[in-house]
């Protein structure tokens, strides 16, 4: 797995930074003065970094972007980061500002002079994010970053802006290594092993096999992995750090390892992408190893449904009717729809067995949410107006894209089957609402639910601002705020 790239907090030593080998970042603002290490760097260039902040250039940058001086006159620096910065600038400028820095780390590290800016950890949070590297299976020579410096003025009030940041970032970490990872390798079996170790954190781990989900009922999600060698699971992840007999907020994810569609199966191309439809379990890991991390004051269960779509004479098909763990009769109609069976009998378990007082499931549930939303929001479906806006509001703050959409009885009709209870596709017509209404049918009266749609939020075929190409971790850092704010104390 990745290991974070270390951020080192310390004081303003202005004589480290002209004597730093790799990249210097400083920080300025049109019009404003330069502090005391920018004004290090600019005596060192004779003058050049001024005139670069006073320039048109600069002026037209957006805040927490960068302008690169690369083998900078004076300096033992590789590259000097000139970013816009202002003072008064908020965290997701700073953060911003932070990535710039990750992206250009190289093997001499970085010394971001951040000095008194109130965003500082931000700043860091931003670095350490941008600097991720999925790198297991090449064998080539790897991108082996080297420590991030984060000068400050006040290094111990940084540290504690940073502690629950750390717990974060290494929760986004884990979500995106296993993102990534190779069905080949990210089994099932695999990916409960991860989850198993997770309980040196603190957390509580059971892993329930096929012989136990059998006995429960779980008919529909135990059909969806009947075509593979891999056997279905579900893993439960709790972390119980609030009030001893507070419900918890119950995290359900999907886990799909691999997808190929099932007898229904999808088209070859793009179908190496389907490793990352275990991203709503892999977020719900993250989270988990977040909140164990930071020590969260809440009470939060997490459960991961673990199963393999595959092809093969014992795979479902079309046509075929299974039974919920609920009791509700399912007729497949597309065993390409298959995360919505996983989580109909997740959900179902985690109200029966937990009580929560409050439910979110994350899934790459549909192809319909990116034809709406792209892949700079999550689709956000909720029972609830509280907690959607609650979700809403953490997503905004951490800078994670996110967009409500609705639900109605009135896409009912579209599930009706002529055999069971519910189809498990309503057609082509708002897919993605469909979907979400029949994981309705699963939510128990009086349970404030939210169902996000993270298939165009999950794995990206271009580099964002905080991560390179592949997966991004959505999510771990909006939930983990959503903990802080509406769950802790």
């Amino acid at each position: 797995m990745t290991d974070p790239v270390k951020l080192a907090i310390e004081s303003v030593d202005t004589d480290a930074v002209t004597a730093h080998e790799g990249v210097v970042a400083v920080l300025a603002e049109p019009g404003q003065r330069l502090d005391s290490a920018a004004a290090r760097v600019n005596r060192a260039q004779r003058g050049a970094l001024a005139r670069l902040v006073a320039s048109d250039v600069f002026g037209k940058l957006k805040p927490g972007e960068a302008v690169r001086m690369d083998w900078p006159a004076g300096m033992a620096a590789e590259t000097v980061l000139a970013i816009r910065l202002g003072r008064k600038e908020d965290a997701a400028a700073a953060r911003k500002a932070g990535a710039a820095v990750g992206k250009a780390l190289g093997k001499a590290g970085a010394l971001i002079c951040a000095g008194s800016h109130k965003q500082a950890a931000q700043i860091g949070l931003g670095a350490v994010l941008r600097a991720y590297d999925f790198a297991d299976h090449r064998t080539g020579e790897r991108r082996m970053p080297g420590t991030v410096r984060l000068a400050v003025s006040d290094p111990k009030a940084v540290s504690a802006d940073w502690a629950p940041m750390q717990a974060a970032a290494a929760g986004v970490l884990f979500t995106r290594d296993l993102v990534n990872a190779p069905a080949n390798v990210l089994t099932t079996k695999a990916f409960a092993k991860q989850i198993k170790g997770m309980k040196e954190l603190g957390l509580t781990v059971e892993v329930l096999d096929e012989e136990a989900l059998g006995k429960l009922g779980m008919g529909a999600l135990l059909a969806v992995g009947q075509g593979s060698d891999s056997p279905s699971k579900v893993a439960v992840i709790e972390w119980r750090g609030g009030k001893k007999n507070a419900a918890p907020l119950a995290l359900v994810g999907k886990g799909v390892v691999f997808d190929t569609g099932g007898v229904s199966i999808k088209p070859a191309a793009g179908m190496e992408e389907m490793t990352m439809d275990m991203a709503g379990a892999a977020v719900v890991a993250g989270v988990m190893k977040t909140l164990a991390l930071r020590k969260a004051k809440a009470n939060v269960v997490g459960l991961v449904g673990l199963v393999e779509n595959m092809v093969s004479g014992n795979a479902q098909r079309p046509g075929d009717v299974v039974t919920s763990m609920k009791g509700d009769t399912i007729e497949v109609i597309n065993t390409d729809a298959e995360g919505r069976l996983v989580l109909a009998d997740v959900m179902w378990y985690a109200q029966e067995r937990f009580k929560p007082a409050a439910m979110i499931d994350l899934a790459t549930l549909t192809g319909a949410i990116v034809i709406a939303l792209g892949h700079e929001n999550t689709g956000v479906f909720s029972n609830d107006d509280a907690m959607a806006e609650s979700v809403l509001k953490a997503a905004a703050a951490e800078g994670e894209g996110a967009w409500r959409m609705p639900l109605g009885e009135a896409y009912d009709k579209q599930l009706k089957s002529r055999l069971a209870d519910m189809k498990n596709v309503g057609g082509r017509a708002a897919g993605a609402v469909t979907a979400a209404q029949f994981l309705a049918r699963f939510v128990k009266d009086g349970t404030p639910w939210v169902h996000l749609d993270i298939a165009g939020t999950a794995l990206r075929s271009d580099e964002t601002t905080f991560a390179p190409k592949g997966a991004t971790g959505w999510g771990v850092r909006a939930l983990d705020r959503l903990v802080r704010d509406r769950f802790e104390g």
